[in-house]
C-alpha cells in the first residue's frame, strides 16, 4: 500500500499525516510531496524519516493511493496524471468536486457510490462536510425542505499564513504579512472567498450545491452565510432545517445519537454545547441546541462544530481511503 500525499507539509497534509498514523492505515510506503522548493527535505512519519519528492517523481512511483491538499490548480493539473498511472486520487481541493462525472464523498453520507472505476474522488468542502453528516440521518427520517445555514469558521482554514496573521495580531497588535484584506482578531470578516455575480461569495455556493450532489437530492433548498472569526480549533454553524413531516424533539436527539460520526452534547442544565475549544484534534461531529423554531412549522435549529482540518479535511479524506481499501476497491 504505497501513499501519497500530496501537499504534505501544508496545514491539511501535516494533519493527513498525522491522522494516517493515529488511525494505523496501512501504509508499507510513504511518499510525501511538496513544492520544488521543498524537494529533498525530509519529513517524519511513524519515527521514521522520509524524503520530500516533486510531483513527477511521485506518478512515476505509481502509488495505490494519493492524498492531495496542494491546492485546485494543482489537483487540476496531475491528478489525471496519477488516475492515469493507476493510483486512487483522494482530492481535498474544489477542483473536482461539482465534475458530473466525479463522485463527491462523505462517507456517513454517501460512500455506497463509490467503485473500483473512480480514480478522483473530491473530498467536499470542510463546511459542507460537517453540516451533511448531520443533515443525511434526519433527511432520511423526516425529508429536508430547506436548509438556511450561517457559519463561523476557524483561520485554519485560511492556512498557515491566516494563523500567523491572527497570533501576530495577538501578540503583537499587527501582521506584516495579511492573509485577510482587514484584520481578523476582535473581527469577524463576512466573507469568505471571493463574491459572486449573485452576491454571495464562492464558499456560499459550495455548501449549496455540494450539499444536494452529496445528498443526491437538488429538491433541498440551501442558503448560506459564511463569516471567518478569530478562533482555531473548528468550524462552527448555526442551522436552521424546515422538513415536509413534523418531529418530536426526543426522537430527533436520539436519531443523532445513534448516527454515525455523530456526537450529542444537549445539555443545557450544565451548558454542555459543542465549541471549537472542545472540538479540536476530534474526528466527529458534535450538536447541540436542538431546539423547536417556534417561528415556523416543521423547522429545527441545530448548532455543529467539527475540527475543519480533521473531519473537514483530513480525516474524511482518510476515511474515505479505508473504505476504499475495506471493499476492496483499490
Amino acid at each position: 500500500m504505497k501513499v501519497a500525499v500530496v501537499g504534505a507539509t501544508g496545514l491539511v497534509g501535516t494533519k493527513m499525516l498525522e491522522v494516517l498514523a493515529e488511525r494505523n492505515f496501512l501504509v508499507t510506503e510513504l511518499i510525501p510531496v511538496a513544492s520544488e522548493k521543498s524537494v529533498g527535505k525530509e519529513i517524519e512519519f511513524k519515527g521514521k524519516k522520509y524524503k520530500v519528492h516533486s510531483l513527477q517523481q511521485a506518478i512515476d512511483a505509481k502509488p495505490t493511493i494519493a492524498l492531495f491538499s496542494a491546492g485546485g490548480s494543482t489537483s487540476l493539473d496531475f491528478a489525471e496524471k496519477f488516475a492515469a498511472n493507476g493510483t486512487t486520487v483522494i482530492d481535498n481541493s474544489s477542483a473536482w468536486r461539482m465534475h458530473p462525472e466525479k463522485k463527491l464523498v462523505v462517507p456517513e453520507v454517501n460512500a455506497h457510490i463509490l467503485t473500483k472505476e473512480d480514480k478522483i474522488i473530491a473530498n467536499p468542502n470542510c463546511s459542507t462536510i460537517q453540516m451533511v453528516v448531520v443533515l443525511k440521518p434526519l433527511h432520511i427520517k423526516y425529508k429536508i425542505k430547506r436548509v438556511v445555514v450561517s457559519t463561523y469558521q476557524s483561520v485554519t482554514g485560511t492556512g498557515v499564513k491566516a494563523v500567523s496573521q491572527l497570533m501576530n495580531e495577538r501578540e503583537h497588535g499587527n501582521s506584516l504579512e495579511m492573509a485577510y484584506k482587514y484584520k481578523i482578531d476582535m473581527n469577524a470578516i463576512p466573507q469568505i472567498d471571493v463574491f459572486l455575480e449573485n452576491g454571495y461569495t464562492k464558499e456560499e455556493m459550495k455548501m449549496v450545491n455540494e450539499t444536494k450532489k452529496i445528498m443526491e437530492d437538488d429538491s433541498i433548498k440551501v442558503t448560506a452565510t459564511t463569516v471567518r472569526i478569530p478562533v482555531m480549533g473548528g468550524h462552527s454553524e448555526s442551522i436552521n432545517i424546515e422538513f415536509e413531516n413534523d418531529f418530536v424533539l426526543d426522537e430527533v436527539k436520539e436519531l443523532l445519537k445513534n448516527s454515525p460520526g455523530i456526537i450529542v452534547q444537549d445539555d443545557l442544565t450544565n451548558q454542555i454545547y459543542p465549541m471549537p475549544l472542545t472540538s479540536h484534534n476530534k474526528d466527529e461531529v458534535f450538536v447541540g441546541r436542538i431546539r423547536r423554531d417556534e417561528s415556523q412549522r416543521n423547522t429545527l435549529n441545530l448548532w455543529i462544530v467539527s475540527d475543519n482540518l480533521r473531519k473537514g479535511a483530513a480525516t474524511n479524506a482518510i476515511q474515505i481511503a479505508e473504505y476504499l481499501v475495506k471493499k476492496g476497491l483499490v
